[in-house]
């Protein structure tokens, strides 16, 4: 299965977090294994 999603990166904390979508919820499992790509594509105004 592949997916492309654009997110905003979160706060948590001291963390920055990348929430996963509710609709992947049925396709991503918490003990799955996958491969994340991550590509810069704006800069935020804090960044």
């Amino acid at each position: 299965m592949d997916f492309t999603i654009t997110k905003q990166v979160a706060k948590h904390g001291s963390q920055s977090i990348i929430i996963l979508p509710k609709f992947l919820e049925n396709d991503i499992k918490p003990s799955d294994i996958v491969e994340i790509k991550i590509k810069v594509v704006k800069r935020g105004q804090n960044g």
